[in-house]
């Protein structure tokens, strides 16, 4: 089944820090992909989007003074989005690896509710390469 969804709208939301629409884009992508692919939650696509959105809601919660939930979606993104590096969908993976790879550490040293740890806070853009997505 091939999905027109529009990357350059998930991108403009990420590059705007717009990290809890981000989530909502993935979520509503995601939750389509697990109802149409036999592999459910298991499809290797919808792994990769929900490997996004936890990413989107690691830089969401750093940036909202929760320093404890950033970690675990950190870890858990880790653990989902370097299967699919260099790109998928046409999204460069390897931004984003670099910066939950730079911003984990740094937590890791923080309190629960501490602020976020830079400031400004600055994190790749998301790359969407149009020439390789196979959606």
């Amino acid at each position: 089944m091939h999905y027109l969804w529009d990357w350059n709208e998930l991108a403009h939301l990420w590059n705007e820090n717009e990290f809890h629409e981000v989530h909502d884009w993935l979520n509503q992508r995601w939750a389509t992909l697990v109802k149409d692919r036999v592999g459910g939650d298991k499809d290797p696509d919808a792994r990769f989007l929900q490997g996004l959105a936890f990413a989107a809601l690691a830089l969401y919660f750093t940036q909202n003074g929760n320093q404890e939930s950033a970690a675990i979606f950190i870890d858990d993104a880790l653990m989902i989005l370097p299967k699919y590096a260099p790109s998928h969908f046409g999204i460069r993976v390897e931004p984003v690896l670099e910066t939950l790879h730079t911003l984990r550490p740094v937590i890791s040293l923080l309190a629960p509710d501490d602020e976020c740890p830079f400031q400004p806070f600055v994190y790749n853009r998301l790359i969407i390469d149009h020439s390789t997505i196979n959606a």
